[in-house]
């Protein structure tokens, strides 16, 4: 079995569909399971659906009907006339799309964003399912919340690993060519849950881990993993090969090419992922497997902005101790904070932290009770691993430092 896994970027038109297809006959489709995430900037899309539910109900359906006309535009991009069967399936997922918006009586923004953003993979899928078929790559389309159960922490679920090995030991065709979505899983009740965003790289690892899959290949729009994010570094040079252990060291701290929870089901049984160029195919990319050292072994540069500098001190001078920390880590995971550093001294304890669930405001009332609290927003979070002079001083030139932490191998600060 090898799994392969195609980005939003990979099929965001009809010319990524049909060089997704060019990429499955180029490297081989025998006995493979392929992962789909929404195409170009769908979830986007429906996240502003989503947010009009709540906040603009007028803007509503002409939302819905902008995310229709986009997929409409690649259907008619992919097929020779409007009567072929991939029109009426994916009419019939946006009929359930708006019928769950006037139906559904939960008011939980968690809640509805689950049921609703998953479309866009049920869509990309059926698009992709229908076009393979009518080129003659024949496949099995498969609703991906029928194999991965999980608990109901929606936008960010837990995988249930035992029911979900069950399932795909048992309902999985290996024999043929499977085409799935990223991102979603189903909870006991069978509503629909995700993973997190980017959380259909993990969807690719979890079915690799149950299928003992030979391989997983994360098909991107650069060739392998880089040192940099293009996007915000100059220069970002391509990395051969990386160990588990340092692929989970850049996730951890944000790097954006492989989702943080991808690597531990791989690193279990063994499995290397690969991580290639969808323009060019044939190239080696970067491999992340066992026994590997980093190659080459340079400064690796991550940022993540948006973030929240919160720091703490006691309001009479004592000390910050083990009762204390314990209370402040108690409140950030009551308010769902997701925690990406942390420093203290006697009497100071400061945490930059993502404000995924907006609840920064009643986490500030409830720390205000007890101590002096300082905050600083939208600040940015820089790592280096494997940094040296020249790499700390290049992330510092013109910012304002606001928090440094230096360990052997990595180097982090926050910036203004």
């Amino acid at each position: 079995m090898q799994v392969f896994k195609f980005g939003g970027a990979s099929v965001k038109d009809g010319n990524g569909v049909k060089n997704l297809a060019a990429v499955l006959q180029k490297v081989g489709y025998k006995n493979a399971l392929i992962v789909i995430s929404a195409m170009g900037k769908t979830t986007n899309a429906i996240e502003l659906i989503v947010k009009n539910y709540f906040e603009n109900k007028a803007e509503l359906q002409s939302s819905i009907q902008e995310v229709k006309k986009y997929h409409n535009g690649i259907l008619l991009d992919l097929f020779e006339n409007e009567h072929h069967q991939a029109f009426k399936k994916i009419s019939v997922l946006f009929n359930e799309l708006s019928s769950f918006f006037k139906t559904n009586k939960s008011p939980d923004y968690n809640f509805v964003y689950d049921q609703t953003i998953g479309f866009g993979e049920l869509v990309s899928t059926t698009i992709i399912s229908e076009y393979l078929n009518f080129i003659g790559l024949k496949n099995n389309w498969i609703d991906v919340r029928n194999y991965i159960k999980t608990d109901n922490y929606y936008r960010r679920a837990n995988i249930n690993w035992e029911q979900t090995q069950s399932l795909i030991t048992s309902k999985f065709n290996k024999n043929t060519l499977n085409i799935t979505q990223g991102f979603l899983g189903s909870d006991a009740n069978n509503f629909t849950t995700t993973l997190g965003r980017e959380g259909s790289d993990y969807t690719a690892a979890i079915f690799a881990y149950c299928l003992n899959a030979e391989s997983v290949t994360i098909w991107k729009d650069v060739p392998g993993v880089l040192n940099a994010d293009p996007r915000y570094f100059e220069n970002a040079q391509l990395l051969n090969k990386i160990s588990y252990r340092e692929a989970i060291e850049l996730a951890f701290y944000g790097a954006s090419v492989i989702h943080p929870k991808t690597l531990q089901p791989l690193q279990g049984k063994e499995i290397p992922l690969y991580v290639k160029s969808f323009l060019n195919p044939e190239n080696s990319g970067t491999k992340i497997g066992k026994d590997v050292t980093l190659e080459p072994m340079i400064p690796c540069f991550i940022v993540k902005k948006n973030q929240v500098l919160i720091s703490l001190s006691s309001l009479d001078f004592s000390y910050i101790v083990e009762e204390n920390i314990s209370e402040i880590f108690n409140l950030l995971h009551l308010y769902k904070m997701k925690v990406d550093l942390i420093q203290n001294s006697a009497i100071s304890f400061s945490v930059c932290v993502d404000n995924i669930y907006n609840n920064l405001e009643k986490l500030l009332h409830h720390l205000k009770g007890k101590f002096k609290v300082t905050c600083h927003e939208n600040v940015s979070l820089y790592t280096i691993r494997h940094y040296n002079d020249k790499s700390i001083n290049q992330i510092e030139l013109g910012k304002t430092v606001l928090l440094k932490q230096l360990t052997q191998e990595t180097m982090q600060v926050v910036t203004k």
